[in-house]
């Protein structure tokens, strides 16, 4: 069984959500871990853990990352980490998986199913092993209890729903 950990370094954890329902605005986690364990090279039978810190959030606006850290949002005092724990794996190609797992946000878990893509494994210039992927998915964040929003001076909703999820991860196999 091999033990792979994330490469905080080459890789970014992010979330979109439609405001005003005409552009994106994009959050990054900033601190994060996860660990993958995979007894093959695939990483067909991989279990995988991820925990992001909420405090470590940032949309590149200190008043917004304030807000989403209160309880209108992710209510990080009460609940300072988001989860996920895989639950099943299928391979669909030697490059494409789904990714099936819990999340757990304000002390809601739900499942929910990610899109991934394999980049495969190299070694680097000091000898690590790597492996790289492309991660996407979706979810209703009213799922989760996070139901803020505000109507706008023409009767429309400043967020949307859903929220889109993205993440570009290296991982480092453990010696």
């Amino acid at each position: 069984m091999a033990t792979w950990k994330i490469d905080p370094v080459h890789s970014d954890i992010e979330f979109k959500i439609r405001h005003l329902m005409i552009t994106n605005v994009t959050g990054y986690f900033n601190k994060y871990d996860a660990t993958v364990e995979s007894s093959n090279d695939d990483f067909s039978d991989a279990k995988i853990s991820f925990t992001a810190d909420v405090t470590g959030i940032s949309t590149k606006n200190e008043q917004r990352d304030q807000h989403l850290q209160s309880e209108d949002f992710f209510h990080a005092a009460q609940y300072p980490a988001i989860t996920f724990a895989s639950t099943n794996i299928k391979k669909v190609n030697d490059e494409e998986y789904k990714i099936s797992g819990d999340l757990t946000m304000r002390g809601v878990t739900k499942p929910v199913d990610l899109n991934v893509t394999y980049g495969g494994i190299v070694k680097d210039q000091y000898g690590q092993t790597k492996a790289g992927f492309e991660l996407s998915g979706k979810l209703n964040r009213k799922d989760f209890g996070i139901a803020f929003n505000a109507a706008t001076d023409a009767g429309g909703v400043m967020l949307s729903d859903e929220v889109k999820f993205y993440a570009d991860v290296q991982l480092i196999k453990q010696a």
